[in-house]
């Protein structure tokens, strides 16, 4: 039961917010802004925004954002290039759990045989976003792996073409899409030469309480207590299944949450929650 908002007795459901095993220097790796009606979009290249485990090959090993090893199969990057790539570990639209329970074992089971990596950029310094597109392009007509896949990048001429895209994207079941700046560079950070565009936003925040719950969710989780990198604190009290009820994210874990813009007061909106982010 959990006894108090700084408190909880529980163990979470799995930690995938520890080290997987070894850790390195933070992949340098570019983020995104969220999109905004007025963008010009004649310099932005579209491709679909994948609910999976962003990945850096470093050309001998697939790291998270955080520098953690992901333990991929011997048989899995067997054929992969020594040339370093950005991407995405992805299983299937609406798959992100399952994704989750494959890449976070040390001990790399079959699972693995349903994933691929899903390319969307290489990391060279000094080459624009559509020059890297075509030495994509020309990388993967050599490479053979059958778990190496290059993601689609298209143009889009007007923001009312972009949101009847995403649209269509978000009734198939996909999460959103990606814009990158055809005359960007690969830097790390977060720039508006990467924008994300979803039918919601989201975010994260540090989990640094559990509140109890009440009615039918009465010695269960009620809502979390999070705060933001800009120290704003607030409630996620909906998106939970009954079973992250009872085992809700720990104290410490960082988690993504959507909301839909924000108060006056510069709170998030309808915050909900939607997954521990894995480290």
């Amino acid at each position: 039961m959990l006894r108090n908002a700084h408190l909880s007795v529980f163990m979470p459901l799995v930690l995938i917010f520890f080290v997987f095993g070894s850790v390195h220097a933070n992949p340098p790796l570019p983020l995104a802004y969220t999109y905004k009606p007025g963008t010009d979009l004649n310099d932005y290249w579209l491709s679909e925004k994948l609910d999976g485990v962003r990945a850096y090959w470093d050309g001998k090993q697939l790291l998270s954002k955080q520098g953690n090893v992901y333990h991929a199969p011997d048989w899995f990057i067997a054929d992969f290039p020594a040339q370093p790539l950005d991407g995405e570990l992805w299983i299937a639209r609406n798959s992100f759990e399952r994704v989750v329970s494959v890449v976070r074992d040390k001990q790399p089971g079959d699972g693995w045989r349903e994933v691929r990596y899903m390319v969307f950029d290489m990391p060279v310094p000094d080459v624009s976003f559509t020059n890297r597109i075509t030495k994509l392009k020309t990388l993967f007509k050599e490479l053979r792996s059958p778990y190496l896949q290059l993601v689609e990048q298209t143009r889009i001429s007007s923001h009312a073409a972009l949101m009847k895209r995403l649209d269509e994207l978000t009734h198939a079941g996909g999460e959103g899409l990606m814009l990158h700046k055809g005359d960007s560079y690969y830097l790390a950070g977060r720039s508006n030469d990467l924008l994300k565009v979803k039918a919601y936003q989201d975010a994260e925040a540090r989990v640094i309480g559990h509140l109890p719950g009440k009615g039918k969710y009465t010695g269960m989780l009620g809502a979390l207590l999070v705060e933001t990198e800009a120290k704003q604190r607030f409630r996620i009290g909906t998106g939970f299944t009954d079973q992250q009820r009872l085992n809700p994210p720990p104290i410490g874990a960082i988690v993504t949450y959507k909301h839909f813009g924000e108060t006056v007061n510069g709170l998030p909106r309808f915050a909900s929650f939607m997954r521990i982010r894995l480290q």
